[in-house]
Formats: C-alpha cells, sequence, structure tokens
C-alpha cells in the first residue's frame, strides 16, 4: 500500500498517510463501513444522491465534534438529492452514542474501524494512530469525486464555506 509524507501533521509533527491520494476528476472509490446499527454500508449505495464525506480523526474531540456539528446544521439546508456522511474510527456504539448526545440527526455517522477499507480508499488512514486524517470529499451523483479538502493540522477545522461553495458549483 502507497505510503504519503508531508502531507498532514498534528501539532506540528508530520504524520503518515496510507493509500493513494484522490483526484478532482477521479472515479471515487468504493468501500464498505459500518453504520451504528452495525449494517455494512458502501459509498455506491448513495449513487444518484451527492455525498459530501467528512473524515475525522474521532467524534470524542472537540474539533471533529465541531466539525460534525457544524456539517449536521448545513445539512437541512441541502436537499433531498443530498447526503453527509461523517466517517471515523470510532465504534459504531460509540457514534451512536455521541449522535444521541449531540442530537445529530441530519447527518449518517459510519465507522471505519473493522477494515479501514475507507481509509485505505481515500488515503486518509493515518499510519501512526490507525486513525483518519481530517478531510472532505465531495463526490457527484455519478461517482466522480468533485472536491477534496485535506486539512494540513490535524487539530484544525476545515475551511466549510470552501466545501458548501463546491456543493453549489456542483448543483448550479
Amino acid at each position: 500500500m502507497e505510503e504519503r509524507k508531508g502531507i498532514i501533521t498534528m501539532k506540528g509533527q508530520p504524520l503518515t498517510l496510507v493509500g493513494k491520494g484522490l483526484k478532482v476528476g477521479e472515479p471515487a472509490p468504493d468501500f464498505e463501513v459500518l453504520a451504528n446499527d452495525l449494517s455494512p454500508v458502501k459509498l455506491s449505495s448513495f449513487r444518484g444522491k451527492i455525498c459530501i464525506i467528512s473524515s475525522v480523526p474521532s467524534l470524542d474531540t472537540s474539533v471533529c465534534d465541531t466539525m460534525t456539528r457544524r456539517f449536521n446544521q448545513e445539512a437541512v439546508n441541502l436537499g433531498d438529492d443530498m447526503v453527509v456522511l461523517t466517517i471515523s474510527m470510532d465504534l459504531p456504539f460509540a457514534q451512536k452514542r455521541w449522535c444521541g448526545a449531540a442530537d445529530v440527526k441530519n447527518v449518517q455517522t459510519l465507522s471505519d474501524h473493522r477494515g479501514a477499507s475507507f481509509g485505505n480508499a481515500f488515503g486518509v488512514l493515518i499510519k501512526e494512530l490507525r486513525l483518519l486524517a481530517r478531510a472532505v470529499f465531495v463526490v457527484d451523483k455519478e461517482g466522480v469525486v468533485r472536491y477534496v479538502q485535506m486539512v494540513n493540522e490535524l487539530t484544525n477545522e476545515p475551511d466549510y464555506e470552501a466545501v458548501l461553495q463546491a456543493v453549489k458549483d456542483i448543483t448550479g
């Protein structure tokens, strides 16, 4: 598996990403993760919808919490032909508990803990931590990557406005 260095840091310390980095215009690779009820979920099951995929290290950290709550608020205005997915290595049970406590109902949380299928496919698996890097991807209705934002420093939030603009660019 390909390894990439120098793309992200945590508190200034460089980390290694496993997997090929995605580029705009490429088909989004399929992956299989777990829903909060332990059922398998594949990216391909969302074909026909625009997907905002938010990759976070752990919902139980302040930045991931803030990021997921923000996308939960934004999802209300996105329409029925879009879905917001937040993927982490957290166990499905922890994700379900967090969503209940945070009253998050507009974002679907998914767990990559079992096989790191998403992390490897999208190139966001952090080798040193076996967590996912903070990143946001927008995949169009045909399954093509239309936007990629890798957050350079793991402790920083993404540029939400740039993500929302990418969605607007797709929807016209």
